[in-house]
């Protein structure tokens, strides 16, 4: 008889991957600032933080296998997920011991009993009784999921790991713990606090290491699409390795998703055609507009105030020397919403740029009429001209009405825009965003039937003038529209957001002029 063919492997973008079934590279390369095999030699207690799908649960796992693959120790893998939103120590301490005898049992077919019924004790029996049961070998236990504690239970759970650190030993207490989630432990402890800085004493002052997993370079794309091409002889093109870099940043999650759509839902799975440019742009467009999972948790981030006030300076692009300032800007580096890119503050990725600007944008565009006005040529490129004069007969409309029932005041005329572009192009266009601290501006870059058309969008605010404004403004579009197509026709919409008594009435503000072959739309 003939072997059965084991089945083609994919790229997963639903839970952690295992090399059997999916195309992945070795996650412990993507450490940074850890020594896993060091914590073990010299029984060290650890943190791993990195934002959400970025294969943290993917590397606890892997490297648990590892270990269990020696004679020297036994390492388990457990999650505390399931204690999300109890902070009672009395219900989250029972539940924490279930899930590691669940995980024991799943994964060495053998429990650690439990024999005390005191909260405050409960952890450090449970896991002395494990170390008790797997001697001679030691204990190493990977705690995942660990940002969902909260409160007195976070505390409780980290003060019994503490209390356990100093007997740890084959046969006594694990002798390494490894404890994973999206934030470092300080900033879980400052959140239990209220905010209060932590002293001396804090829950886990015992932690060797806080360590971090790094997102894929290009060269690793590269390397993780080849394992696809050696296996069914599907090709990819350097420009579509080179866009999904570009797009993704190397999220691990945006990478896989991008070949996963490419390879599976724009092709067919069993098609293998070569994977260009144009398909890895149909799967970015399918994403976004699927809502998945991890994108459409992203854009619920947004109803946080604290990443509110983060997104509104990105946006507006303006200097605000209090941005990195509290928990807010940490926090968003810690989701992996945001990047410093050299030193300047952005949102991590384009993806991400793209889904934010929609979902900001999106009740504003579902307000938005339908067009009626002619906005394409006859030879099916984009009417900019008239789509600006409508802009700013509508600006003028509904703009002081609108901005009353906006949450994002700040940045309201750049959204405004962005939402009527969107609705007039309806899923016909493409739009590039740039925005990012400090930049002063908003870049926009709209595809329509394979014509560029660059936008930036400046604001007049109480401190400069129209005409300082004016000219830096023609300074970056033209050099914007250099770096992107030299011969896209460019468009510097300004805003004048001065108190009313400095204003220009409508009819002067309403302005549309050429200046040096730049398109300069006043409102």
């Amino acid at each position: 008889m003939t072997a059965a063919k084991r089945p083609v492997r994919f790229f997963n973008t639903t839970g952690p991957c295992n090399p059997l079934d999916h195309y992945m590279l070795p996650p412990e390369e993507r450490l940074v600032g850890a020594q896993p095999h060091r914590y073990i030699r010299y029984k060290l207690y650890w943190v791993l933080h990195a934002p959400r799908q970025t294969g943290k649960t993917t590397f606890l796992q892997s490297w648990a296998r590892e270990i269990n693959a020696g004679n020297e120790a036994v390492a388990c893998y457990v999650s505390v997920e399931r204690c999300q939103g109890v902070a009672d120590p009395e219900k989250a301490m029972p539940a924490i011991s279930n899930a590691i005898k669940e995980y024991a049992g799943w994964t060495h077919g053998a429990a650690p009993e439990l024999t005390t019924t005191d909260a405050h004790s409960m952890l450090s029996n449970i896991l002395a009784n494990w170390a008790k049961l797997v001697a001679p070998k030691a204990l190493i236990v990977l705690f995942d999921e660990v940002d969902v504690l909260e409160g007195e239970a976070l505390i409780g759970f980290l003060r019994q790991l503490r209390g356990g650190f100093a007997g740890r030993g084959v046969g006594f207490f694990p002798v390494s713990i490894a404890l994973a989630g999206m934030r470092d432990l300080k900033d879980y402890l400052a959140a239990s606090k209220g905010g209060i800085a932590l002293n001396p004493g804090s829950p886990f002052n015992v932690k060797a290491d806080s360590a971090e997993l790094a997102n894929f370079s290009r060269e690793d794309i590269g390397r993780l699409f080849a394992q696809r091409t050696e296996e069914t002889g599907q090709q990819i093109t350097g420009e579509a390795l080179d866009y999904a870099y570009d797009q993704s940043r190397g999220q691990p999650w945006i990478v896989n998703s991008l070949f996963m759509r490419a390879t599976m839902r724009v092709l067919d799975e069993d098609s293998r055609e070569t994977v260009t440019l144009g398909y890895l742009k149909q799967a970015r467009e399918q994403m976004i507009l699927a809502r998945e999972t991890h994108l459409d948790a992203l854009a619920y981030r947004l109803e946080d105030p604290r990443i509110r006030k983060v997104m509104e300076a990105l946006i507006s692009g303006e200097p605000d020397a209090t941005l990195a300032e509290g928990d807010a800007f940490r926090l968003c580096l810690d989701l992996g919403l945001v990047s410093i890119t050299r030193g300047t503050p952005g949102v991590a990725n384009p993806l991400y740029r793209e889904v934010l600007a929609r979902q900001m944008t999106y009740s504003i565009q579902l307000a938005i009429p339908e067009p009626e006005w002619e906005w394409e040529k006859a030879d099916g490129s984009l009417n900019m001209e008239a789509l600006m004069v409508e802009f700013q007969r509508f600006w003028r409309q509904h703009s002081e009405l609108w901005e009353q029932k906006a949450d994002y005041t700040e940045v309201f005329p750049h959204l405004l825009l962005m939402a009527f572009l969107q609705r007039v192009l309806n899923g016909g266009g493409h739009i590039d965003r740039e925005y990012a601290a400090g930049r002063g501006r908003i870049d926009l870059a709209v595809e329509y039937n394979s014509q560029l058309y660059i936008i930036e969008v400046k604001i007049i605010h109480h401190y400069n003038t129209p005409k300082a404004v004016q000219e830096d403004g023609i300074k970056q579009i033209k050099a914007y529209r250099d770096r992107i197509d030299p011969a896209a026709p460019a468009y510097l919409v300004i805003f004048d957001r001065r108190p009313k008594s400095k204003k220009l009435s409508w009819e002067k503000r309403l302005t549309r002029k050429e200046v040096e072959s730049v398109m300069v739309i006043g409102c």
